[in-house]
């Protein structure tokens, strides 16, 4: 039975192929979409991802997201390093400062200012210069993708080429060299990344009262970071998140204060509904135009229960064969598109969704025709 019912499914061609399509376009485009809000979810948190060091997070009780900074007064430092389970806590500066190119251009950047002693939160995949050279006068490190790209110098002729070693800044009328040329993920604003010592970064900007964004903490080795966020809480009325708690928060901020899940979401949904659509429509007209072969089958007494084997055993293989091309198209998109600025992650668990939403498709596809075959009377086929 199983070969008579493969041999019927791919007896047509065309309706063969028709159903195939639409459940790859189902999965493709439920795949595809679904990494690209995966990627662009992953970037709102890349900086707490990029720096690896700190397990804790110390704030302000107001601060939303990562890119909400209120500064903290400079005695908060010291007040965390007081907190019992604390190994080590170190300042960080994060803030917007603007970079005025040879050109007269302004680009905005993100810049972070690192601990001038342990340099914590420093970039690892340096493709140019060393982390130390930040200890030199005006020195500052750029991410790859900014050198490149919004950072590039450009020509008299017209020609760019990419920021380079020693090649200066001007950032808010101070003097800035590039020491160093960085590999980081981008992140959600895709800004150009400027990475220097807390106290030049401090220099650079405007005064103000307060100026320190956060206080990076780690636990002592065997002490529960949890508990160590409680106490710097409880001691200094500041919020401490670790590095996963800080993650949700940013992107619940982002699902809850954007239309991008709603955006996403519909696009989904519409991938599942036209697959739907059509994998149904062509799986019924496909079992239609089979009546005649199931109603023999059931004259030389086939049970239903056989009929309806065969016929979930080829909405399951249209199911894998549809799903395999989708989630191998929408990898081989991202894949091509790996270069470029638009975001996408492809994860198992978007896989497993596809999956899901694929079999939904094919379970409802199978239930219309199953109706229609257990129903049938064999003698209407001898009519």
């Amino acid at each position: 039975m199983i070969r008579v019912a493969m041999r019927m499914l791919v007896g047509d061609p065309a309706k063969f192929f028709g159903i195939l399509l639409g459940v790859t376009l189902a999965s493709m485009v439920i795949t595809q979409q679904g990494s690209i809000f995966v990627g662009l979810m992953s970037r709102t948190f890349a900086t707490i991802k990029e720096m690896a060091q700190p397990d804790i997070w110390v704030m302000d009780p107001k601060v939303q997201y990562i890119d909400d900074v209120k500064p903290l007064q400079s005695t908060a430092l010291q007040r965390v390093r007081g907190v019992e389970g604390v190994d080590w806590a170190v300042p960080l500066y994060k803030g917007m400062i603007r970079v005025r190119l040879p050109s007269g251009q302004f680009v905005n950047c993100n810049l972070y200012g690192l601990d001038d002693a342990s340099l914590i939160g420093a970039p690892k995949d340096l493709l140019d210069g060393r982390v130390e050279d930040l200890r030199q006068d005006g020195a500052v490190i750029v991410d790859e993708a900014g050198a490149v790209g919004r950072l590039a110098r450009r020509s008299a002729d017209g020609t760019t080429r990419p920021l380079a070693m020693g090649d200066e800044l001007e950032l808010n009328d101070h003097r800035g060299r590039v020491v160093g040329v960085a590999r980081v993920s981008r992140t959600f604003q895709s800004q150009p990344n400027l990475y220097t010592l807390y106290s030049r970064a401090t220099r650079f900007v405007p005064g103000e009262r307060k100026l320190m964004s956060f206080v990076l903490v780690r636990a002592k080795a065997g002490v529960d970071v949890d508990r160590v966020c409680a106490a710097i809480e409880r001691e200094t009325g500041l919020a401490a998140y670790t590095k996963p708690e800080f993650q949700n928060l940013t992107v619940a901020y982002f699902l809850k204060n954007t239309g991008i899940p709603i955006n996403f979401g519909i696009a989904v949904a519409l991938g599942f509904l036209v697959g739907a659509i059509i994998t149904g429509f062509m799986f019924y007209s496909f079992t239609l135009d089979n009546l005649r072969y199931f109603g023999t089958l059931k004259a030389m007494g086939t049970s239903d229960g056989t009929l309806l084997g065969m016929i979930l055993l080829q909405a399951g293989y249209v199911a894998v064969m549809g799903f395999g091309l989708g989630v191998g198209l929408a990898a081989l998109f991202g894949n091509s598109m790996g270069k470029s600025q638009l975001a996408f992650r492809l994860t198992w668990q978007l896989s497993l969704v596809a999956a899901c939403a694929v079999a939904m498709i094919c379970a409802l596809a199978a239930l219309l025709s199953v109706r229609r075959v257990i129903s049938l009377e064999p003698g209407v086929v001898f009519k």
